[in-house]
């Protein structure tokens, strides 16, 4: 098939004059003289100056005179740029040096078989390798090899790891840089650095084919020029400062996407003195630049054009099946037993796949102290917490009242948790010091949520000021604990009010730029479900008691414990309760409750206090006094389970206590 990119125009035929004109260029075209007239006369001044300055010596002593003035001069020459060298030396390569590793093919060791939890950042990571293998062959097909990938992440998603496995799968050498070092207290101390970064990437491209060069927290350097340049001092002391501003910005412009030229010494002396003889047409070194961060909003527009960022990829947090891969990866190079796989995958949600190595280490270091030779399910647990809360720390003086104090802030968070956010386990609940928290009542979602609710957003308000109702409820105080509390609630209102619109209002401070609520509406709100909270928190007082005096005696409770307490009394719930589709889910199945419409429910005595009248329909609620306020208190409503009879205004107690212990968990001791 003909190419129609290889046509050419026709041209025109020459005739006598233009044929001689050509060859009279032709003669003329090489004259020095006439090209580079100023250079050559700087060379003839500085001969004469040399000679003028030998001349005298010459008459005097002859040709001995002037070689020993010679060697003198050589020798002060030779002191004088010693000298300045190791003073350049000491202030760009051992003061300011930045931190830069070079690493031949394949030695990294980690291939694209390491890299777990995220196939699909996996597979444009191939899609680069095959671009890079074959790049000869996708230049004679008229395209452009990529010059640079920025991986977009939070930290400890993997993005050095997958840079490493890319350079060892395409064979190239590996050079990384933190882009943080690259800054130089000295003047253009960053800007030289940057040159020679490159300098040397270029020279392995020559001996490899291609380079790739991975600039660790590009941020550092990358950042926005436009809010860099506050004006008058602030540029200067930029600019004295080494690359501080923009220089090194700048820099890294030209040196992602510069122009195609010859710059070898013996080039640019023969271009400076005017004798340059045709050369082959130059071609850019294959150096692929991979930048890391997780804050790409700060990087300035000209580094994020096509030409030097040409691919983005965005590595996310592994989900569910993500998660599965890493732990399974991870777990195959330890000796372990009796590892539910799922617990683990749900219990880690959230968490990077540095974080999972990091526990899964933990628990190999819990099991070594221990003298077993093989981690469980509960060195995984401990560890998880030493990650997630801290070093346990228990505290041994402290006195009853205080544990008291601690217990009952803690059980107003775990109640309003229970029976307001069935979509997430209480994983553990205690008022053991943990890191810098007396205390701390644990929540873990059963599955990843990309999403909020209304419902949901109010429902974790309420579990945060939970702890406030407690202690005014059943302490008359209030406590100092609830700062970091009233904190996480204050933020979530303001995403409630003003960030997403819930509370009715359609205007954003993210193009306000205030808050488009004011304040007093915001703690309108938050009072609004404060006092919902603290109702909920009352119609259970027997509840709350138990749990507190429970928590107290045992100091720390995990999730099936905590269940089987509040599962002894009927719960009286409120409407945001019943809207969230309030459930015993680890307990209903013990009860012999039944599920209906996101509730478990079965038949109860009626309300009248009468034993023999049951409720016709097993899901509907038998409603218990409300408070006065209906618009602000909603009505409450009491759910029963077998041998549970619901008196009015009354809650009480079950005859039997129930294991809250599943199949799954019958390897794992009470308490540990």
């Amino acid at each position: 098939m003909e190419n129609l990119r290889s046509k050419r125009r026709p041209v025109t035929r020459k005739d006598e004059v233009d044929e001689a004109i050509e060859r009279m260029g032709r003669k003329v075209k090489f004259n020095p003289l006439r090209q580079h007239l100023g250079s050559w006369i700087a060379l003839t001044l500085l001969v004469l100056l040399i000679w003028n300055f030998l001349f005298p010596i010459y008459s005097q002593s002859g040709f001995a005179g002037i070689s020993q003035t010679i060697v003198q001069l050589a020798f002060q020459l030779a002191f004088a740029a010693i000298f300045a060298l190791f003073q350049i030396y000491i202030m760009f390569f051992a003061i300011a040096r930045p931190r830069t590793f070079w690493l031949k093919p394949g030695e990294t060791g980690i291939s694209f078989q390491d890299y777990k939890g995220n196939p699909q950042v996996l597979e444009m990571a191939r899609e680069v390798v095959l671009l890079l293998k074959g790049a000869r062959e996708f230049k004679e097909m008229g395209g452009e090899v990529i010059r640079g990938l920025l991986l977009e992440g939070d930290p400890g998603v993997g993005k050095s790891y997958l840079a490493q496995a890319i350079a060892t799968e395409a064979g190239l050498p590996f050079g990384y840089c933190s882009a943080a070092s690259l800054q130089s207290p000295f003047v253009a101390g960053g800007m030289l650095s940057i040159k020679a970064l490159y300098k040397k990437a270029n020279k392995l491209s020559d001996q490899y084919g291609a380079c790739i060069l991975f600039l660790d927290e590009i941020d550092a350097i990358g950042q926005k020029r436009a809010g860099q340049q506050q004006g008058g001092m602030g540029m200067g002391m930029g600019g004295m400062m080494g690359g501080m501003g923009s220089g090194l910005i700048n820099e890294l412009l030209v040196q992602m996407d510069p122009p195609p030229v010859h710059d070898s010494m013996s080039r640019k002396f023969l271009r400076w003195l005017g004798i340059d003889f045709k050369a082959k047409k130059a071609v850019r070194k294959n150096v692929l630049t991979i930048g890391a961060t997780n804050l790409v909003e700060t990087l300035d527009e000209a580094l994020l054009r096509p030409g030097r960022f040409d691919r983005k990829i965005k590595v996310d947090l592994p989900d569910a099946d993500g998660r599965r891969e890493i732990i399974e990866y991870y777990l195959d190079k330890v000796n372990h037993e009796n590892i539910p796989m799922s617990k683990v995958v749900s219990q880690t949600i959230g968490y990077t796949p540095v974080s999972i190595r990091y526990v899964i280490n933990e628990a190999v270091v819990r099991a070594h102290f221990d003298g077993r030779d093989a981690i469980t399910y509960k060195d995984i647990l401990a560890a998880r917490d030493l990650f997630e809360v801290g070093l346990r720390m228990p505290i041994r003086s402290m006195s009853y009242e205080e544990k008291r104090r601690i217990a009952y802030h803690e059980v107003g968070h775990a109640v309003a948790q229970v029976l307001l956010n069935p979509h997430e386990d209480l994983v553990k609940l205690t008022i053991i010091r943990h890191g810098g928290a007396l205390g701390f009542m644990q929540p873990k979602p059963k599955e990843e949520r990309y999403t909020l609710t209304k419902d949901e957003i109010e429902a974790d308000i309420q579990v945060s000021l939970g702890s406030r109702a407690a202690e005014e409820l059943f302490l008359n105080t209030a406590m100092t604990g609830f700062s970091g509390d009233l904190a996480n609630a204050t933020q979530r209102a303001i995403l409630y009010c003003n960030l997403v619109g819930m509370n009715g209002h359609l205007s954003s401070s993210q193009v306000l730029g205030e808050q488009a609520v004011s304040v007093q509406e915001i703690e309108a709100f938050l009072q609004n479900q404060y006092r919902r909270v603290k109702t909920l928190l009352s119609s259970n007082a027997d509840m709350c008691h138990a749990l507190a005096e429970a928590l107290i005696q045992r100091e720390e409770m995990l999730g099936d414990e905590v269940l089987e307490i509040v599962n002894r009394f009927t719960a009286v719930l409120t409407n945001d309760a019943r809207q969230l589709g309030f459930r015993l889910s680890k307990m209903g199945k013990h009860a012999g409750l039944e599920q209906y419409g996101g509730m478990y429910a079965e038949g109860k005595k009626a309300a009248t206090g009468t034993d023999d009248e049951l409720i016709s329909t097993p899901s509907q609620p038998v409603t218990v006094e409300a408070d006065e306020d209906d618009s602000i208190f909603p009505g409450v409503a009491a759910y029963s389970a077998k041998n549970r009879n619901v008196v009015k205004g009354e809650v009480i107690p079950a005859q039997k206590p129930i294991s809250p212990y599943t199949d799954e968990d019958d390897f794992l001791p009470s308490k540990w």
